[in-house]
């Protein structure tokens, strides 16, 4: 029998190793530092998390998010199977391959450089040909990455093939590692191909190492381009850190302390440096972000955020300013970084010394009439009182007791306030109106607004009070037999408000109130997907033209399938589409209002 190994160690595995020493010490020392930020509290959380049967949550979402990317496969099958065949295929190589050094050369299982290089080092023997089921797998799943890394290279010319729109502009070190990942496979095919007949190979590399054989010396090529791959490797290791496929190991990291409870607190703590080191610069946020619906606004979009952020450049504050905080970056990003939250909190870095001064609040009283329904309208249903007075008519007519708290003058809800990152200020409205509300003796608090609404769920502790808004509460007294409507010949279509769906999770109840109302369309954009109308409070720059762009893109989706009459269920969306929508516009409670029987 021939002997299994032929050399132990040369000269080409020299760059490989190098990268690998210098990406181990960088990740260290980075994961060191992301953890010393942490509190002793957070720090806490995740022990408990890591000792506790949740962490195989935690195993399955990095297999699920860093390897298959399933939630990019719910965007787009190609765009899905590109990173998922990257990701799992070379992670399933690097697994193979340690196998088959566990298997065969169980002396050479601690030196970082084998398993990579294993065809390389071992010959073909009776022994090892017992594998060559590790052959044809070591083959297979070479075959699956060198089709995504074909899909990524057309995809950076023509990204439509993909279901992207817009692609993110690449700087030098994503260059460097891009251009490298692109040889990498290739290489490495090449590399097994010419060493096939030596070490052994399978369908792919043998059939390759034939069709050379007919007009070259494989040995001649072997050390060429073994150097090839492990220069290529060594290239893509160290470009790294400085590009964005840092998210490749800071994902996992992120995983990690999300599932352990831990967010952000401050726009560079342990938590956000681990989320804006996730992010992999994708571009899929371009395409969600309403402002990028301007082309030159695309560079207000979370990604050239997080990068600046990355960067520790100026104009950060211009970036996070501009947002309208929609969250549809949010939703669309397969990482699940907040990229909203980490704005907000830089907000509330720049604006400590700029605070609001509330000792007003001590000389406003409310007196509310005792009543088990509280309404409260906020700023915006005010100025859109059509809303309120339906609501009124719907509440009547089913026989509710309702109280109006802010009907002679009303104190802010605070989610303006804080979407500016006035936090401390916020708070003290909040404070005040809670202690309105619990001296009520309600039982229900119901909102018309979705700002409102989900300041009023999150922020405010009202043990005992239900928060409702409207469209819960009409579909509520619809189910019950309190009201009743008459179904139109019409046909609606629903324009989920941001903070009311992506915000709060209400999709159901206004399409179930419409659905008895008339015929209900769909958008081609809805729910999660839905865009913002574009007077969002959350922007603190945009002008009214760049906002009348946003609103006649999110129109456009709306309209696709031809309705009747635009509905929503948002004081803000409501004043914004009517202005520019040339049919009929309507807030739910007016449809309910109109209908009644």
């Amino acid at each position: 029998m021939r002997e299994r190994i032929v050399f132990a160690f040369d000269p080409f595995v020299i760059p490989f190793t190098l990268g690998m020493v210098f990406i181990i010490l960088y990740l260290s020392v980075g994961g060191f530092k992301i953890i010393a930020k942490l509190s002793a509290e957070e720090k806490m959380k995740l022990l408990k998390h890591t000792f506790s049967f949740a962490i195989f949550k935690t195993f399955r979402d990095i297999i699920v998010d860093c390897l298959l990317h399933l939630k990019i496969f719910k965007r787009n099958i190609r765009l899905g199977y590109m990173h998922a065949s990257i990701a799992f295929g070379w992670f399933m190589l690097i697994f193979i391959g340690h196998i088959e050094v566990m298997l065969y050369t169980p002396q050479r299982l601690g030196v970082l450089y084998y398993p990579v290089f294993f065809r390389y080092f071992v010959m073909k023997t009776h022994e090892t040909l017992r594998g060559d089921f590790f052959f044809f797998l070591m083959d297979l799943f070479l075959l699956i990455v060198l089709s995504g890394v074909g899909i990524a290279i057309y995809k950076r010319f023509r990204s439509a093939i993909v279901g992207m729109k817009r692609t993110t502009k690449l700087r030098t070190g994503d260059k460097i590692a891009l251009y490298s990942l692109w040889l990498i496979f290739p290489l490495r095919l090449f590399a097994e191909s010419f060493t096939a007949g030596i070490s052994g190979g399978s369908f792919l590399t043998i059939t390759i190492n034939r069709v050379f054989n007919t007009f070259a010396t494989n040995e001649s090529l072997i050390q060429p381009v073994w150097w090839a791959y492990s220069l290529t490797l060594g290239a893509f290791l160290f470009a790294l850190p400085f590009s964005r496929y840092m998210h490749i190991p800071t994902e996992i990291f992120l995983i990690w302390m999300r599932n352990s409870g831990i967010r952000a607190t401050s726009s560079r703590d342990g938590y956000a440096e681990s989320e804006i080191y996730s992010c992999s610069s994708c571009g899929i946020c371009i395409d969600a972000c309403p402002m990028a619906v301007k082309s030159e606004n695309s560079k207000f979009t979370s990604v050239y955020y997080l990068r600046l952020m990355r960067r520790r450049l100026p104009g950060s504050m211009n970036h996070a300013d501009k947002c309208l905080m929609c969250g549809r970056c949010v939703e669309m990003c397969p990482v699940e970084i907040d990229s909203c939250k980490l704005k907000v909190l830089k907000r509330e870095e720049e604006i400590s010394e700029k605070r609001l001064r509330m000792a007003y609040l001590s000389e406003i009283h409310t007196n509310v009439n005792k009543s088990d329904v509280l309404y409260y309208a906020g700023c915006m249903t005010h100025l859109t009182p059509v809303i309120y007075n339906s609501l009124f008519k719907i509440l009547q007519k089913s026989g509710t007791q309702f109280s109006f708290m802010d009907k002679d003058g009303s104190i802010c809800c605070g989610r303006p306030l804080m979407l500016s990152g006035d936090t401390y200020s916020a708070k003290e409205l909040i404070e005040k109106n809670r202690q309105t509300i619990i001296n009520s003796g309600a039982k229900t608090l119901l909102l018309s607004c979705p700002i409102c609404y989900k300041v009023f769920r999150e922020e405010y502790d009202l043990p005992g009070i239900e928060v409702v808004h409207h469209t819960e509460y009409i579909n509520r007294l619809l189910n019950e037999g309190k009201i009743a409507i008459n179904k139109s010949g019409k046909s609606f279509v629903f324009h989920d408000p941001c903070d009311l769906g992506r915000g709060s999770g209400i999709f159901e109840q206004p399409r179930e109130i419409l659905m008895k109302a008339g015929e209900l369309r769909f958008a081609s954009e809805e729910r999660g997907k839905s865009h913002c109308c574009g007077g969002s409070l959350g922007s603190l720059s945009l002008d009214k033209e760049e906002r009348n762009g946003i609103t006649k893109a999110a129109l456009a989706t709306l309209f696709e399938n031809n309705p009747d009459e635009l509905v929503t269920a948002c004081p803000l969306c409501y004043k914004s589409f009517k202005n520019i929508n040339g049919k009929p516009t309507a807030d739910i409670a007016q449809i309910v209002a109109e209908q009644m029987v």
